[in-house]
Order: C-alpha cells, then sequence, then structure tokens
C-alpha cells in the first residue's frame, strides 16, 4: 500500500506487532495513518503500543494525537424531566451543586416515542490527547499511562468524563449515564 504513495493511510486495527510497526513507518514517512486500539483512555493507547513491541521513540515520533471515544444514551426529547440532582449523584461524577447553578439537569422518564427507556439515540464523547513537546518527552521516560494522562491533562485536555458531563450539562443525556460509561 505505501509503495502506492496514498497521503492518507487506514489501519483498520492494531492488534499485533506487525501491525504496528507498519502504521508506525508509515507515519514516520510522512503518511497520515488513522487506526484503531481497543483501550479504556487516550493514555492507555501509548502503554498497549509499547505492550505491544513499539519502541517509545517511535510512538512519540510518529504520533500526532490519540482519541479516545464512547457512545453515551442520549435523552428522549419527548419525554425528559427536569430534576435537580442530590450531592451523592453529582459526587459520582465529581462535581459540586455550585458547578450547576443556572444549569438544567435532566433525567430519563420514559414514553411511547422511546419505548419507556427515556432515551432515543446515542451520541459520541470524546478525549483527544494531543502530542507537543512536553507530552513526546514523558513518553520516551514512562511509558506508564497514568503520568502519561497527568501530563496531558496539564496541557487541558478533556477527559471522557469531563465531555459527557458536557453532554449533561447541555441537556443531551444523564448523569447516571456518563458515570455508567466512563466507570473510573
Amino acid at each position: 500500500i505505501v509503495m502506492q504513495d496514498p497521503d492518507v493511510i487506514l489501519v483498520g486495527e492494531i492488534l499485533d506487532q506487525e501491525t504496528a510497526e507498519i502504521a508506525v513507518q508509515s507515519a514516520l514517512t510522512g503518511h497520515l495513518v488513522f487506526s484503531t486500539l481497543h483501550t479504556n483512555d487516550s493514555a492507555s493507547a501509548i502503554t498497549r503500543l509499547v505492550d505491544i513491541g513499539v519502541e517509545p521513540f517511535l510512538i512519540s515520533s510518529s504520533i500526532l494525537a490519540v482519541v479516545a471515544q464512547r457512545l453515551i444514551r442520549v435523552l428522549c426529547r419527548d419525554c425528559k424531566q427536569p430534576y435537580t440532582p442530590d450531592n451523592a449523584t453529582l459526587g459520582s461524577i465529581g462535581i459540586t451543586l455550585d458547578q450547576f447553578q443556572g444549569t438544567t439537569i435532566y433525567r430519563a422518564n420514559g414514553c411511547e416515542n422511546c419505548f419507556h427507556t427515556g432515551y432515543k439515540g446515542r451520541a459520541g464523547i470524546f478525549e483527544i490527547m494531543l502530542f507537543d513537546s512536553s507530552l513526546k518527552s514523558i513518553i520516551l521516560k514512562t511509558h506508564d499511562s497514568n503520568r502519561i494522562k497527568n501530563e496531558a491533562l496539564n496541557l487541558n485536555m478533556v477527559t471522557l468524563r469531563q465531555d459527557g458531563i458536557q453532554k449533561v450539562l447541555g441537556g443531551i443525556s444523564t448523569i447516571e449515564e456518563v458515570v455508567r460509561v466512563t466507570h473510573k
């Protein structure tokens, strides 16, 4: 495929060292490469690549960004109900009632349009870890996903949970749904 000189290469899924090395070498030769890995968050993708056998210096040289994504259920527009969550519910996602001032929070109810589930459709929540020199430096020193994630957070990365909270604040989904999908 690389011999045909494409601008963009899609590697369906990286499951082994051979596939990972092809993807990395393609990226290092100037191709834009997209692929998938099954991990819990964006920082864990780095650990997975190292575990597969990719050298950290190749990872830091070849990756521009890692995106983690999950689907959450969307509240049914016809039956969602406004409510004020209690402190325990808010605590389950690490926030306080003060952070919700002036915002309407909804919960699932259920009607004929959503088959009494309270939800209709799905929306994505995303965590995008952009690579800069400090993050690349951390990857060269360690492939510990917690240290990588902490550095990404220092660079203002929005986590899956934080993006989910934005969906709650926008009336798109529920606190319970965000907790279910982003379990910590």
